[in-house]
């Protein structure tokens, strides 16, 4: 019988579940998807009651089987999404959907009476984002839907709720609120006072090492409060590296690119080209680039299939064609991707006229992709260093020709391609050692 513990491990597309032995390997791993719901706007929306279900049946078949000894329980989940609930407990809003339109301008007075958008965002490290930033979902809310936020007796963080299932426990963590939430202060490394003054109290982040030992189908556990999955990458990383500077590419619906080792304050240029701080679990700056370029992938690859007339995972099976990198870098062209932040997620299917070729098409995407993700990194990058090692976790840690790029683009990089594949998952667990 094997002590293990359990990492449930949620993606916008894919949810997970993980068991990692005392060596830290994966010895059992699930995975499922859920079709999105609608929420009472009528915009798509995860099924959270699902999603609950499958993981409460997943922890009680980890429990009936005789070969694995459930130690511990750890939660890592995408950020920018809330769970309400009321005095009892029981859950009285939908997951609303980060991307869910909501217009900055409505915001316009809450902003300036903290310091004007650009003062407010920096000092919070939270880009204006919308419904991105939890603590607008936070006031939407209340303006929107007062006949819910009536009820509200508790606000939870994602990760924070799947530990609620099992511990019964209003906790929060410092990768859930430092994840452009705009609630958290960077400059003094604390809770936002706009929060007091609207009435709002979240509970206090607690260190990411610690669990609550809970008695699940009769045995008790140590549960973990969960993590901000981007956040929980890094931490396997930082275990390994020792101290070496090196920057984290986290890769999938979004490309963040993470260097742990800035000491430099967030600035007004970095915010504006799409630059945060995330936290570590122990209350660490970690400065950041975030876009929404694998999201751009993702919408351009069935459209560029049917036009060419391919396979919609043609671009899996193409051979590495450096000349043809080269080429493009050359040309520098710039046909899918905007200036600054790119705002449109649907494919132009009229810029294909442009390409002869699916192989060209696909090069093409990825340099403007790679070209964008290079300035984020250089932008995350303090004056006096220069870091050389770059570790990529996710889905573009396969692609061939989105790593040459990046080799062609800065000069003098490493590219390290992680051994594992869930390091999100991973980092959760790690933060559980303590218990196995």
């Amino acid at each position: 019988m094997k002590n293990v513990i359990a990492v449930i491990d949620i993606g916008k597309t894919n949810k997970k579940i993980f068991l990692f032995d005392e060596n830290f390997d994966v010895c059992f791993q699930n995975a499922t998807k859920f079709k999105e719901i609608l929420d009472d706007d009528g915009f798509p929306c995860d099924d959270l009651e699902s999603i609950k279900n499958w993981i409460l049946e997943q922890i009680k078949q980890v429990q009936n089987n005789s070969d694995f000894l459930l130690k511990a329980i750890n939660f890592s989940t995408h950020g920018a999404s809330l769970v309400y609930l009321d005095k009892q407990g029981n859950r009285i809003a939908p997951l609303y959907n980060y991307l869910k339109p909501l217009d900055i301008k409505n915001y316009t007075d809450f902003y300036q009476s903290n310091g004007g958008v650009e003062e407010f965002s920096r000092i919070t490290a939270s880009p204006a984002y919308g419904m991105l930033n939890t603590g607008l979902q936070m006031q939407w809310m209340q303006k929107d839907k007062p006949e819910v936020w009536k009820n509200v007796a508790s606000i939870l963080h994602y990760p924070q709720y799947l530990s609620y299932l099992f511990t019964k426990k209003i906790t929060a963590d410092f990768t859930s609120v430092g994840a452009h939430t705009a609630t958290w202060n960077f400059d003094k490394m604390e809770y936002h006072p706009w929060l007091k003054a609207a009435n709002i109290t979240l509970p206090g982040p607690v260190n990411g090492e610690k669990a609550i030992s809970t008695e699940i189908n009769g045995q008790q556990v140590a549960v973990g409060s969960g993590l901000h999955d981007s956040s929980s990458s890094i931490i396997p990383i930082l275990e390994k590296e020792k101290g070496n500077d090196f920057v984290l590419l986290s890769t999938g619906t979004w490309i963040i690119a993470m260097n742990p080792f800035s000491s430099e304050t967030l600035t007004q240029h970095q915010l504006t080209n799409n630059c945060l701080c995330f936290m570590t679990p122990k209350k660490q700056q970690v400065k950041s680039s975030m876009q929404f370029l694998g999201r751009i992938h993702e919408v351009y690859l069935k459209p560029l299939s049917e036009h060419f007339n391919v396979d919609i995972n043609k671009h899996l099976h193409l051979g590495l064609n450096e000349k043809l990198c080269k080429g493009l870098i050359a040309e520098n062209a710039q046909i899918f991707l905007a200036d600054g932040i790119d705002t449109n997620f649907e494919a132009n299917e009229n810029l294909f006229k442009y390409f002869g070729s699916y192989e060209t098409a696909y090069y093409q995407l990825i340099f403007e992709i790679s070209k964008k993700v290079i300035a984020g990194i250089n932008l995350i990058t303090d004056k006096d260093k220069s870091i050389k090692n770059i570790h990529i976790s996710g889905g573009f840690n396969k692609n061939e020709i989105f790593i040459k790029y990046l080799t062609l683009l800065k000069k003098g990089i490493v590219v390290k391609i992680s051994e594992c594949k869930n390091e999100s998952a991973l980092g959760a667990a790690l933060m559980m050692k303590n218990y196995l």
